[in-house]
């Protein structure tokens, strides 16, 4: 089970800040952060700890089982925005 991130992401990025091993793309200083409208969660990287969770003030952060049926488009969205 991964992480999801949805179109409600402000690109704050607190979730990369507690990211234990770097699967949230794009950041601020990466080529595509501006044309992106929400970040993205790698996947095949995503450990499921679920530290991105509690600290996204506006909880787009939803594990994979969890994601409500309106919003199962972006678990192929984060997908494949990393090729996947």
């Amino acid at each position: 089970m991964a992480y999801v991130i949805t179109d409600t992401c402000t690109k704050d990025e607190l979730c990369v800040e507690a990211c234990p091993v770097d699967c949230i793309h794009p950041k601020k200083d990466e080529g595509g952060f501006d044309e992106i409208k929400h970040l993205m969660i790698d996947p095949e990287a995503c450990i499921d700890c679920g530290a991105c969770v509690p600290v996204c003030p506006t909880n787009s952060v939803y594990a994979l089982d969890e994601l409500p049926a309106d919003l199962q488009a972006f678990a192929g969205a984060n997908a494949s925005y990393f090729g996947h």
